[in-house]
């Protein structure tokens, strides 16, 4: 015989709470057991863990989590989502989410990188926003710097930026301006899978590196490469 239960159960007959709320408390992190956070309901404890709850504790429904990650070129999406741990969340996430282990689970890439590109790649658990930006990410712009090799007149660069054609359609017009002498940057809606390099192409640039800093209002911020930041409550795209 074992006198394991579930944490949740011994949380009811801790605190005298319901069910439900026994695991919105657990779910979102706030039950410790010897100390150690522990976010499962189901998880097995024994009369001889010390559990407790944090004194601020308030139970209500947990948020999906949806993850910044500031994605190095090189990596597909499954790679790119393999970077997400505890370990690698930057030091400038003001967002104030506590972090939990079960926040990196079922994840759905939203908008994604070519693999070649660098920048702002997102990740979520919530449903509701990854049909969202199915249905309407072709309405959000993405600013991107393009580093490049080559020149411009302002002709060229203003054929950049509309009468371009791509995939046997016209290109809508997008904006286009130098950021250095070897960047552009592009804020362009629903760029198609190699779109950017072949604009670049048609007029005699050539593409050595993409960088995405923004997806609609949402910014890259001062992240180090390979990190990430939780998108808080609040802030949409």
């Amino acid at each position: 015989m074992t006198d394991s239960l579930r944490l949740s159960k011994r949380l009811i007959a801790l605190k005298g709470c319901s069910r439900r709320e026994a695991e919105q408390l657990i779910e979102g992190g706030f039950v410790r057991v010897d100390g150690a956070v522990v976010d499962r309901p189901q998880a097995q404890v024994s009369a001889h863990h010390e559990i407790t709850v944090d004194a601020h504790a308030e139970a209500k429904p947990s948020a999906p989590s949806t993850f910044l990650l500031h994605k190095p070129a090189g990596l597909d999406v499954a790679q790119a989502a393999a970077l997400l741990s505890s370990a690698t969340r930057s030091p400038a996430d003001d967002s104030g989410v506590r972090l939990l282990s079960r926040h990196f689970e079922r994840l759905q890439p939203l908008m994604p990188l070519e693999d070649d590109s660098s920048g702002l790649q997102a990740f979520t658990q919530d449903g509701r926003l990854s049909w969202h930006l199915r249905e309407y990410g072709h309405r959000i712009e993405q600013e991107l710097v393009v580093e490049v090799v080559g020149r411009l007149d302002e002709s060229a660069l203003a054929r950049l930026g509309h009468g371009l054609r791509f995939n046997g359609g016209l290109l809508a017009p997008v904006k286009v301006s130098w950021q250095s002498e070897t960047r552009l940057r592009f804020a362009i809606k629903n760029p198609g899978l190699g779109q950017i390099h072949w604009m670049c192409t048609q007029v005699g640039l050539e593409v050595k590196a993409i960088r995405r800093i923004r997806i609609g209002r949402i910014p890259l911020k001062q992240m180090v490469l390979g990190q990430w930041r939780y998108l808080p409550e609040g802030e949409a795209f």
